[in-house]
């Protein structure tokens, strides 16, 4: 019963904080590499970091891959995420409901989709320390990117990814609902499948990137062309491109900011979920869930730099020139054209918003690395994922190292208090994180009282 479990979990907790206060100042830094690199739930902690290589990845098993659905249990007030040493971490807010992405305003309110609800809700810290919540706009379909145009201190519109069609709202800096309707920009994008739709403006605000996913786990009822068919095909579309009910999906799309102009940026992503553009170089970023069916580490999820016109394999390749064995054969022309991720993350991590550290509240080596929610996995027979990550950057490039920066969201071997989501820069430079399991918001600080990880 629920409350039995919360009595044991905060006496535990007790027993724990009081037995190894020493041991809660350390922070694991091991690199855990190959195989060792795709182990579960159990080997995570607060500064464990990982390296992930394509020749690491073992051969694919149809006969292995395992439906593993978590159960979702009521948060005991013991429960919080786990931070690395140096760092505090708080409940910002809670009772929303099932809170997705969440974005920054130009003014520090934090923007936060309740998709599942159909809303943008705004949320605004109060001077008692308490949280104004207000509904910005309802009546959204699935609702989950959302940006403000144009780019720089002073939007004039916040644009909506609804999973149909990408809105826009005029606005203002404070507003706290928005001040006219929704006005549609992309009136048609492909629905069923994956449903979440980020949206991102390049730096000089003349491009907008939509995100869509694959309909299918595979491009499952997508049927071959015949040959002279294929050919025509392939004339006059992006490169890899799908057809029939994948038209137009596995694809980062760009339009101009009033929704004209569509065209393929790049496709082959099975479903870029959060978008993120790197402040310093303008470069497009995917945080992606690639496919399931193929066995417990067989391919891993991804975030990745995006280049225009790239092709990233889906359905008919992965990681690389590794084909999906339930298409063979059907496209060698693609195996040498196929743009490999830079960051590979274990197999069914579910990765979903991403975004900079351009702050300065936390230590140096953090500035310029990206955080990233890991929702969790359904399709492993380990458990992995729940949790928030720091992929390391070094000059700008990413080094293809993560680390485990919040953990503690799983409860056991099937169970979960938590599910990350989201994850956005505060204006103080705090890191905040959304989880939809028992919709909560998460406000983690640097105190510099322990030293930090490396």
């Amino acid at each position: 019963m629920p409350h039995v479990r919360a009595i044991i979990a905060a006496a535990v907790a007790a027993a724990a904080i009081a037995a190894a206060l020493p041991l809660l100042a350390q922070t694991d830094s091991r690199l855990l590499e190959s195989k060792a690199a795709f182990g579960d739930w159990h080997a995570d902690s607060p500064g464990t970091r990982r390296l992930i290589r394509p020749q690491d990845l073992p051969a694919p098993d149809l006969a292995a891959s395992t439906r593993n659905v978590v159960a979702v249990v009521r948060r005991t007030e013991a429960e919080k995420p786990v931070v690395p040493a140096g760092f505090e971490v708080n409940l910002f807010a809670s009772g929303l409901s099932r809170p997705r992405l969440i974005r920054i305003a130009p003014n520090g309110d934090i923007f936060a989709a309740e998709s599942a609800a159909g809303r943008v809700r705004v949320l605004r810290s109060n001077a008692d320390g308490g949280v104004q919540a207000t509904v910005f706009a309802s009546g959204l379909l699935n609702p989950f990117g959302i940006a403000f145009y144009p780019p720089g201190p002073n939007p004039e519109w916040v644009y909506v990814g609804n999973t149909d069609s990408v809105v826009r709202f005029p606005y203002r800096n404070g507003d706290l609902e928005a001040r006219g309707g929704a006005e549609t920009i992309v009136p048609r994008l492909p629905v069923g499948g994956h449903r979440t739709r980020d949206v991102a403006f390049s730096p000089d605000g003349r491009t907008m990137y939509v995100s869509v996913g694959s309909g299918s786990n595979v491009g499952d009822g997508m049927e071959t062309p015949g040959a002279a068919e294929l050919e025509t095909w392939k004339s006059t579309h992006a490169l890899g491109a799908a057809w029939g009910s994948e038209a137009g999906r596995a694809d980062v799309l760009a339009f101009d900011p009033q929704g004209k102009n569509r065209r393929i940026f790049a496709g082959g992503i099975r479903n870029c979920v959060g978008m993120a553009v790197a402040p310093q170089s303008g470069e497009l970023w995917c945080s992606t869930n690639e496919r399931d069916g193929l066995g417990d580490n067989v391919p891993t999820d991804y975030i990745t730099r995006v280049r225009e016109g790239a092709f990233y394999g889906w359905p008919w390749y992965y990681i690389g020139a590794n084909e999906d064995p339930r298409h063979r054969g059907e496209r060698e022309d693609l195996k040498d054209k196929i743009t490999v991720p830079d960051v590979l993350l274990q197999a069914h991590s579910a990765s979903l918003q991403m975004t900079f550290y351009e702050g300065t509240q936390f230590p140096a080596e953090y500035r310029g690395n990206i955080f990233a929610a890991e929702h969790g996995s359904w399709n492993r027979s380990k458990r992995t994922g729940y949790k928030v990550i720091r992929v390391i950057m070094k000059d700008g490039a990413p080094t293809g190292e993560y680390e485990d920066f919040a953990t503690g969201f799983v409860v056991d071997d099937s169970e979960v208090w938590g599910r990350p989501v989201g994850v956005a820069v505060d204006k103080d430079g705090a890191l905040l994180v959304s989880e939809d399991a028992n919709g909560t918001i998460w406000r983690i600080t640097y105190s510099g009282k322990a030293a930090p990880a490396r």
